[in-house]
């Protein structure tokens, strides 16, 4: 932080480490397939599991709609991922969790950093210059064809929701990185231009944290259509777990027969399989590779070990998608927590830019 950002971090009663104040949010465009679950919510559950880390998790409904317009699956992907966290272990007590979207103050804060944020700066966003990109590829085509604001000002909408409450890290993937600089950015400009109301926050980036394979080799990603679902598609006509176990069968192998020893390091299979096991287990299986492993052996045990972790929390996620009213108000009690922190928030903003009461009434 600089001298310029405020300090939001209380001590740590048991010694002089500053409480971090952690924000991660959840675009509501897709159903969580098993890639979100091993590189974004079990690691965030666990993270705060032992720490007295203020956390606030929110569903990014707005930021959902910059690229989606089907209004059925922004409703369906909001009740999914939520019921999602929630069976996963994510403890609505514990944190701050929330849909963005039942915070009326962030998009007003939004506007408020629109106006002191240059289009120079949001002109260097990557997503923006990679559509401008495309766009130039082409014959006759303006370079903005097809580009909305919603698009073209993403970055500002992001640093309203990180510092709105101040957050103190924010756990990115790599791509990630350039909105958080571009948010303390915007922070710092505000705050030497008005007053110093905002922390300047910091990326997290785990070098660790492992991107799942799919079914084809390539990373996991809805786009590819190599998905394993976490707790099965909308409306399923079979179940949960055979939606799982059919998707592991069809993960690509090479033509190696059950006898010959196989390469765990070129294997599908291997990477997801770490990602569940123990480094004992790991190194069993990493044997049994080398024994000649049958393929179909091989993806049984994959499932296996997966089923093992998920089918504890499938029951309640299948209980949340039934009763959508518990989801909702899980939910509402989340925003009373965060618009704790945002009424108060916009206030300070609201009176530093000179837009305030003319008087006391009484």
């Amino acid at each position: 932080m600089n001298n310029n950002s405020p300090n939001t971090s209380s001590q740590n009663s048991t010694d002089s480490t500053p409480i971090k104040r952690i924000l991660t949010g959840i675009t509501t465009s897709g159903i969580p397939h098993l890639g979100n679950y091993v590189g974004a919510i079990r690691p965030a559950i666990q993270s705060i599991q032992n720490s007295n880390d203020e956390a606030f998790f929110f569903l990014a409904d707005y930021h959902g709609i910059i690229k989606c317009h089907d209004p059925t699956l922004i409703y369906e992907s909001t009740k999914a991922i939520a019921a999602t966290w929630i069976a996963c272990g994510l403890d609505p007590e514990r944190v701050t969790f929330y849909r963005q979207s039942d915070v009326p103050e962030i998009p007003e804060l939004a506007w408020i950093l629109n106006c002191s944020c240059t289009k120079g700066l949001m002109n260097r966003a990557h997503a923006y210059k990679a559509s401008v990109d495309i766009n130039n590829e082409k014959t006759d085509v303006d370079p903005d064809q097809g580009i909305t604001m919603g698009l073209f000002g993403y970055p500002v909408l992001m640093a309203a929701d990180i510092l709105m409450f101040n957050a103190t890290h924010v756990p990115v993937g790599r791509d990630q990185i350039q909105h958080i600089e571009m948010a303390r950015d915007i922070a710092g400009t505000f705050n030497h231009k008005y007053k110093p109301l905002f922390t300047l926050p910091s990326a997290v980036v785990d070098d660790e944290m492992p991107l799942l394979t799919g079914l084809d080799g390539r990373k996991m990603s809805k786009s590819y259509g190599n998905t394993i679902p976490l707790f099965g598609e909308l409306n399923p006509q079979v179940s949960p777990e055979k939606q799982m176990h059919k998707a592991i069968m069809k993960i690509v192998t090479n033509s190696q027969l059950p006898e010959e020893p196989k390469n765990p390091d070129d294997s599908a299979i291997f990477e997801i399989y770490k990602a569940f096991a123990t480094p004992t287990e790991i190194a069993d299986m990493r044997a049994q590779y080398a024994a000649g492993i049958g393929w179909g052996d091989a993806k049984q045990a994959l499932f296996d070990k997966i089923n093992n972790e998920i089918a504890p929390f499938r029951a309640r996620y299948e209980e949340l998608m039934a009763n959508p009213k518990e989801l909702e108000e899980i939910l509402q009690m989340g925003a009373d927590k965060a618009r704790r922190h945002s009424r108060k928030q916009l206030d300070k903003t609201r009176r530093a830019i000179g837009i305030r009461p003319l008087a006391k009434l009484k």
